[in-house]
């Protein structure tokens, strides 16, 4: 009886943390997915905004391409609930069948009892039968059964009622997960019908850049200089700077402990605005025109809502605050002899030689050429950084 027992209580204490990964799983999956569903609204929203401007075509496709990634992303979390839902249905429907034949065998057993019951109810037959005991253990033995027979119908009773109960509860369960399974593969529908119109909307895109390829190296020519203008201008203040902090008396020392705790929390950043990436680190081609470079990002550019705040990612100083054609307002916070920018800005709240503190607003963002957009940045020294290596 005791082994029963010990497996019993491995069973429980297995379902339990189960049940508990399983919420879990299921809380950063819907998580992941309003995410994604947040960053398709923002998308939607600047795609309106764009749809009056004929110069929008190179950003309405980095857009809508982001638009679609999101989309499949989205499918493939819908894919994975559904066989989440699959294998939970299957476990459910094994427990309802073992719980069944546990009603079933009860049945039995208590039919057992009543029949024997009824061919006990002459109290002269079952005298007749404790009488013709062969020793008075064996009398003993027979009165106990006919007096706890009884007892024991009632409490098979009872158990059968129990176990009818349990079954009647997780059959219910399981209708509740076939029900909102099928909800997930309704979703999904509708997610890959959404899929197919963005994807044909993107190639329509392309054609049409295809058309003004002159238009587009035009705009692809005024876009370059104004990164370069962009990268030389934090060039030289990162090493003005770092100049600053040399010397055996510098003027402004390089505050070491601040840069540790920064760099110890490399992959831990809070994102300065919440919103899809647009523009990835690094570089990059036309979308279109595959072997035409795009100017290299130093940063990611990340497309938010009109009115979006931008807040500092770590506590530190503030360098300098500076205006850039076609980055607007941008303002550089000192981490030690780490560096992070934030760029099109509309409105600024702090000013050079400010302390702040992590989630503190540095500012609103600007909405530049139809544009909602925060250009950041990662600096160690002089080197620039994967911003989405830093962050969460």
């Amino acid at each position: 009886m005791r082994w029963h027992i010990r497996i019993l209580s491995v069973m429980c204490l297995w379902l339990t943390a189960a049940a508990a990964s399983y919420a879990q799983d299921t809380s950063a999956q819907e998580a992941k997915k309003a995410k994604l569903e947040r960053e398709i609204a923002i998308i939607d929203k600047q795609l309106a905004e764009n749809a009056s401007r004929s110069n929008a075509m190179l950003s309405n496709l980095t857009l809508i391409r982001k638009k679609i990634s999101n989309r499949k992303a989205l499918i493939a979390e819908s894919d994975r609930e559904i066989r989440r839902y699959n294998d939970q249905i299957y476990l459910k429907q094994r427990q309802i069948n073992r719980l069944q034949a546990r009603v079933d065998t009860l049945k039995n057993h208590y039919s057992k009892l009543v029949l024997c019951a009824y061919k006990s109810r002459d109290s002269r037959i079952w005298y007749m039968y404790i009488l013709a005991s062969e020793n008075l253990g064996q009398a003993f033995r027979r009165y106990s059964y006919f007096k706890n027979l009884s007892s024991q119908m009632n409490e098979e009773a009872k158990a059968i009622k129990a176990a009818q109960e349990e079954l009647r509860q997780e059959r219910e369960k399981l209708s509740q997960m076939k029900r909102e399974a099928q909800a997930v593969r309704t979703q999904r529908q509708k997610e890959l019908q959404s899929l197919n119109a963005e994807e044909a909307q993107a190639n329509k895109v392309v054609k049409n850049l295809q058309k003004n390829k002159k238009i587009y190296q035009k705009q692809l020519s005024d876009k370059k200089k104004q990164v370069n203008a962009l990268n030389k201008e934090i060039e030289r203040i990162v090493a003005e700077a770092m100049k600053k902090s040399q010397g055996t008396k510098p003027k402004e020392p390089i505050d070491y402990k601040l840069a540790e705790e920064f760099s110890k929390n490399k992959g831990k950043l809070p994102w300065p605005a919440e919103g899809p990436v647009v523009g990835k680190f690094g570089k990059q081609y036309h979308p279109v025109y595959k072997n035409l470079e795009l100017p290299p990002n130093n940063g990611i550019d990340i497309a938010v809502s009109k009115g979006t705040e931008a807040k500092a990612v770590f506590k530190g100083v503030v360098k300098q605050v500076f205006v850039m054609p076609g980055y607007n307002q941008c303002v550089l916070v000192s981490h030690g002899n780490y560096f992070t920018f934030y760029c099109k800005m509309k409105t600024v709240n702090v000013k050079a030689g400010d302390k702040i503190d992590t989630g503190e607003v540095i500012g609103t963002v600007d909405t530049i050429n139809g544009e909602t957009q925060l250009h950041f940045e990662v600096w160690l020294n002089t080197k620039p950084q994967n911003p989405q290596s830093w962050l969460r």
